[in-house]
């Protein structure tokens, strides 16, 4: 079932989406080579908890850490642990808040120190832009599906693939909630947006094909053919005056 929120509610989203964006520009800063992923996470969940907040998806469906963080050909939901980070890696942050009974969830991607190449560039350019096109068809009138096609099409158009298997989601007093909101097009996905409609918009792009296979640790993501990935994600919410990003 969809629910639309109240500018009470909107307003207790737009502030764990302040805190997650701290987060995420923490996370930002201080990656650097040699840094252990386990180190970076640490990092963000006692920023949150300082911040008075919940690291939401710690224990969420028993994933054990505050931040999933993904490397090169890790797609998401990747376990931090005692990997340390090499100069040019390709890492996705992806994290949520809970703050007074409401979620606000985003991703980022970013490289490690050494100058991107050119292929990781331009992946890392068109996921962040596809997130911001597929954003602007979130207005009223429009379908789910009217941000599903403006990212397919401008990331395939691009010569990228866009990963079926996981998508964006509704969010608000659960962290999942309705509707789905894929990055690609599905026949008589006709849900129509609405003012309150609080969604995450997550393109997960490849540089390869879209196929994905999860881990021996049960909760990996990997692009099939290990190419690299790259996420960006923010939560907004419908207005009558376009779409507001909720995780600024």
């Amino acid at each position: 079932m969809i629910e639309f929120k109240t500018p009470e509610e909107i307003e207790k989203i737009k502030k764990s989406g302040r805190i997650l964006q701290q987060t995420l520009a923490l996370l930002r800063e201080n990656v650097r080579a040699e840094i252990t992923t386990s180190e970076l996470s640490s990092l963000a969940e006692e920023f949150i908890i300082s911040a008075g907040a919940i690291p939401a998806i710690k224990g969420y469906g028993g994933f054990p850490a505050a931040v999933c963080i993904s490397v090169n050909d890790e797609v998401v939901h990747g376990i931090p642990g005692t990997r340390k980070l090499k100069k040019g890696d390709l890492v996705s942050f992806d994290s949520a808040v809970l703050l007074d009974g409401w979620y606000a969830d985003s991703a980022i991607t970013v490289v490690v120190e050494k100058e991107k190449s050119d292929e990781d560039k331009k992946l890392i350019e068109i996921t962040k832009k596809a997130l911001y096109i597929g954003i602007a068809q979130a207005r009223i009138g429009n379908k789910v599906n009217d941000i599903s096609l403006a990212v397919q099409q401008y990331v395939e158009n691009n010569n990228f693939s866009v990963v079926r298997d996981y998508t964006g989601h509704g969010i608000g007093k659960h962290l999942h909630e309705d509707p789905s909101v894929p990055n690609f097009v599905i026949r008589n996905n006709g849900i129509e947006l609405r003012e309150g409609l609080c969604i995450a918009i997550e393109p997960m792009v490849c540089k390869g094909g879209f196929e994905v296979c999860t881990g021996k640790d049960g909760w990996t993501v990997k692009t099939a053919d290990h190419s690299n990935a790259a996420h960006f994600e923010h939560t907004i919410v419908v207005t009558k005056n376009g779409p507001e990003i909720l995780t600024l």
